[in-house]
């Protein structure tokens, strides 16, 4: 935070209710610790009412996926200037390890303990079909690609969403060790950069190359992964409306 020029008395962080919601008590700016699932719909009101500030989302899987998946999906198509951080550790922690709308399906927890029938949420799926215009994804480990990852989502002029894979050392512990470890993580990982090409790993290529060619998609035209348009306006309906 301190790297994007912004002072601090100009940065809000609104969190819902989970682990994740703790977050702006340990940031030296403004915060509001708000209701259940219900962050994105107050950020949207302060980033509308205050333009002049950097208006953050602190959310988990279980906030923003399952009683906040409405006000989420609705920020996201608004497109007004608010940054959303998803951390998802496939689990409610909170409350003490239920399932969440991103659990593996066959999850055991105590209340699915025959397994989860559930097929899971995938936020970026989610994100770009509400048309998201920044929808992002790293890895609370990897410090270099996640600093990197939230600079781009400050400097984006439009609702931003971040999922943060983010470890639950007590009721998930271990969820994303395949792409923590050194000896998996290369055959797990798949760096989608914008503008830039896939790149695989020797075997991932020289299988590719035996068994199909791989298409890469087109190049996206804006920073995330997303369909580019302007940011949102505050206006009310029927009122000369600019972008931001």
């Amino acid at each position: 935070m301190p790297e994007l020029g912004i002072a601090r008395e100009n940065i809000v962080f609104v969190s819902g209710i989970g682990y994740s919601s703790r977050f702006p008590y340990y940031m030296n700016t403004y915060g509001m610790h708000s209701v259940h699932g219900r962050a994105p719909a107050i950020a949207t009101g302060l980033a509308c009412a205050r333009t002049d500030l950097s208006v953050w989302v602190v959310t988990g899987d279980s906030d923003a996926l399952s009683i906040g998946g409405n006000h989420l999906i609705h920020a996201l198509r608004r497109n007004v200037n608010l940054k959303i951080r998803l951390f998802n550790n496939q689990i409610y922690g909170l409350t003490k390890g239920q399932y969440s709308p991103t659990s593996e399906q066959g999850k055991v927890t105590k209340s699915s303990p025959m397994g989860s029938l559930d097929e899971p949420f995938n936020p970026l799926s989610l994100a770009i079909g509400a048309e998201a215009s920044f929808a992002a994804r790293t890895i609370d480990s990897d410090r270099g690609h996640l600093t990197d990852v939230l600079r781009q989502t400050a400097a984006h002029p439009g609702t931003a969403l971040v999922e943060i894979y983010q470890n639950c050392n007590i009721f998930n512990d271990g969820a994303f060790d395949a792409l923590k470890n050194p000896a998996t993580r290369d055959d797990a990982l798949l760096r989608l950069e914008h503008g830039k090409p896939y790149r695989l790993t020797p075997d991932a290529e020289r299988l590719s190359t035996t068994s199909r060619t791989p298409t890469p998609p087109p190049p996206s035209p804006s920073p995330g992964y997303g369909i580019p348009r302007p940011s949102g306006s505050c206006a009310p309906y029927g009122a000369p409306s600019t972008t931001g």
